[in-house]
Order: structure tokens, then sequence, then C-alpha cells
């Protein structure tokens, strides 16, 4: 971490055992629901945290926020930082995710959104 950092996380400084990367996801993604494409991405990253499955993560500028609302509802992890979420119009609540403005050593996921497998299709290839 730099010393420049401005919003450390919490998490890390507690626990610093806990891992997690961000890679290249090196794959083509594509998120659908009800067979309607909601995010296409050559760029997508993954994220792989402990112990969890990764996690895909996809640029805002490849998600189709038309076909999206933003919901009230957030979360908060010690290691990322707090989460907004959206959903689908006319299909899944809170389908989609991001850290809008994550802690200092997860800068790399910023502006980009992840969505739940069970709420959503996601395809890579």
């Amino acid at each position: 971490m730099s010393q420049t950092a401005r919003n450390p996380s919490p998490g890390f400084r507690n626990h610093p055992e806990h891992t997690i990367t961000v890679e290249p996801l090196g794959k083509h993604v594509t998120v659908r629901s009800n067979g309607v494409t909601i995010a296409s991405s050559d760029s997508a990253l993954l994220l792989k945290e402990h112990t969890y499955p990764g996690v895909i993560y996809i640029p805002f500028a490849d998600i189709d926020f038309g076909k999206l609302s933003a919901t009230e509802n957030s979360t908060h992890c010690p290691f990322k930082g707090d989460a907004s979420y959206w959903s689908v119009k006319d299909g899944a609540a809170d389908a989609m995710w991001a850290y809008q403005d994550p802690y200092d050593e997860m800068a790399e996921i910023k502006g980009y959104g992840a969505f739940y497998p069970n709420r959503v299709e996601i395809e890579t290839q």
C-alpha cells in the first residue's frame, strides 16, 4: 500500500492473512436475464478472494445500464468497501453489485460490476 493511501481497508489491516487477487478473465463473458443480454465483455476481471469461488467483474462500459435499475440496498465488506446494487428491469432483484468507491487496495474493481450467477445467466467462452 502506498504512503498516499486515502481510503485504506480495515479488513486487510486487521487480517493481513486474507488474500484477494484480481486478474484479467481472459475470456468473453455474456450476462443475460430471460434471454436478454445485459452485459457483454472481453475485458472482464476475475476476483479471487480467500477460499470463496471466483467472481467475474465486468467494466461498466460493457454493461447496459438501461436494462438495470439502482436499488436502495447496500452491503459492506471490510476488505472491498460498500457495495451498491442494481436489479434487472422486469427481472431479478439485486442481480448486480459494484463497489463504486472501493478501499484503496481494491481500486482495480472501481468501475466494474458483478452479477449473481443464481439470478442471471453468465456465460464465458
